[in-house]
């Protein structure tokens, strides 16, 4: 009976309140889904970072014939060079040099791997990559620059590698690709802690909301509360048709913010906009980390509109 009469208030209050009930219910469904964005957000940013970081090479790019004739043009003009073509002063880089350069990598213990790459081989790729453009049909394989392509063990340590071979006579630059990354995976943080504030000022209306709603329920069944009181009911007894209103109500919005997040994965990521195929380069997440992110919805929806309640009725149910 007891149990029958709190659902029965519950539906009570939710009816009385509907306008306030739905607005709970769209800003709570709204925030939590961007708190499933946000941590959805995080999670694919460390799995990018994971996947391209070991992508990653440090690629050290030999003076040739052209690039040591830039140099020495540089010099007798009186300007110094700058960046790697004024270490291609003494000529392009010999055989000699290139047997050096690729025993010190390989006795490095950091480096797990080390690839060269001819000349003749950069214009294959480049030709590969940009033979549609204009200037592709400029580049002969001449111009192009023999490398060695660095793999490391802790992508991390990058720097230890850039220090000890920029600046040497045959090397025209030390070129790491995770510095491009980073500023990818800087922005990517940013819009993620922009999704964070965002998130966080619509949990504070919601919260604002779910407080406004239980005073003004509390106030229209004051009559209702003050003889349950005389007649002996606990005050929790009284406070629980209140809590559980509340908690209905950002069960539903969590329950929104759910379909929502499981849309955006079926519509965006997979079907309809599909940009796991669209985006091949971008290692996305697939169902597991989105369906494990679900309770945790869930249970903010339960818990953070049940406690704004609790707090409420404390200083406004006169029990």
């Amino acid at each position: 009976m007891r149990a029958q009469f709190v659902m029965s208030e519950i539906g009570v209050g939710l009816r009385r309140n509907l306008t306030m009930t739905f607005a709970v219910i769209i800003s709570v469904a709204l925030s939590l889904a961007l708190f499933g964005g946000s941590l959805l957000m995080s999670e694919q940013v460390g799995r990018m970072k994971g996947y391209w970081y070991d992508k990653a090479n440090v690629s050290i790019y030999l003076c040739n014939k052209q690039d040591a004739q830039e140099a020495g043009e540089a010099a007798n003009s009186g300007g110094g060079g700058a960046g790697g073509v004024a270490t291609c002063r003494k000529g392009a880089v010999t055989d000699e040099q290139k047997k050096q350069i690729e025993s010190e990598l390989k006795a490095m213990s950091l480096v797990k791997s080390v690839t060269y790459e001819s000349a003749d081989e950069a214009y294959k790729h480049y030709q590969e990559q940009y033979g549609h453009t204009a200037l592709a049909s400029s580049i002969t394989p001449d111009q192009m620059q023999e490398s060695f392509r660095v793999k490391l063990k802790n992508p991390e340590k990058y720097k230890v590698v850039t220090s000890a071979f920029a600046g040497r006579d045959g090397i025209h630059t030390v070129d790491d690709q995770r510095q491009a990354i980073d500023d990818l995976f800087r922005i990517l943080n940013y819009l993620n802690m922009a999704a964070v504030g965002i998130m966080a000022i619509m949990l504070i209306v919601a919260l604002l909301l779910i407080v406004n709603t239980v005073r003004v329920s509390a106030f229209s069944r004051r009559r209702e509360t003050g003889i349950m009181r005389l007649v002996g009911a606990s005050s929790f007894y009284i406070q629980v048709p209140f809590i559980m209103e509340a908690a209905v109500a950002g069960l539903i919005g969590a329950l929104f913010a759910c379909v929502m997040l499981v849309s955006g994965q079926y519509f965006v990521i997979d079907h309809g906009v599909g940009l796991r195929d669209k985006i091949q380069l971008i290692d996305f997440m697939g169902w597991g980390s989105v369906l494990a992110k679900l309770p945790y919805v869930l249970f903010i929806g339960l818990l953070m509109p049940s406690m704004a309640a609790f707090i409420a009725l404390r200083k406004y149910l006169k029990v």
